[in-house]
């Protein structure tokens, strides 16, 4: 049977094409980790394995993207009014279960400056989240944020060797034990 093939929608989709693409990108490494085929995400971004190129010319380019678009999701969260540590730790620990792009972020394997950046922002956010949550009594006044990312970073490497049915609940229970150490 011939394969149908699918219309060029041109360089207008290019914007679509690509968010398609981190989101296929960061659904297929959390299934199935960084080694995934390329092919298979761009099957389910639903474009070809050229527009995948165009935007991405590597697998590392393309899970920066997945790092970057995590970070700036989190950074936009947290300048909402009314969102403060208790939330954004919470949403890290939801991408920590959804997204190994998020693991390997905090637990990276390799060093990588741009990784480091990236990193370096999730703290710099974390830090200014934790200042506020000091300033309200809500945790201990001795806190660091060089702390509370090497919590999440323990969290993040067990995470990453746990298998993606069981992350939620080894995630809860991992939070549970970080909570303790917060409290004031």
């Amino acid at each position: 049977m011939p394969q149908e093939r699918r219309a060029n929608r041109g360089p207008g989709a290019a914007a679509a094409n690509r968010e398609a693409l981190i989101s296929a990108a960061r659904e297929i490494f959390a299934e199935s980790g960084f080694d995934a085929p390329l092919s298979r995400i761009a099957r389910r971004a639903g474009v070809g394995q050229g527009s995948l190129y165009r935007h991405f010319s590597d697998r590392g380019a393309l899970a920066m993207a997945v790092f970057e678009d995590n970070v700036t999701g989190l950074e936009d969260y947290a300048a909402r009014p009314g969102v403060g540590l208790e939330q954004v730790l919470e949403t890290i620990r939801e991408q920590l279960v959804t997204s190994m792009a998020f693991v390997e972020l905090l637990d990276p394997p390799v060093s990588d400056p741009c990784l480091a950046q990236l990193g370096e922002r999730v703290g710099a956010l974390l830090s200014g989240q934790l200042d506020s949550a000091r300033r309200r009594g809500v945790v201990r006044a001795d806190l660091t944020g060089a702390e509370l990312m090497l919590g999440l970073s323990m969290l993040a490497a067990v995470l990453s060797r746990t298998p993606t049915g069981a992350r939620a609940e080894v995630a809860e229970r991992g939070w549970l034990l970080l909570r303790r150490g917060l409290d004031g």
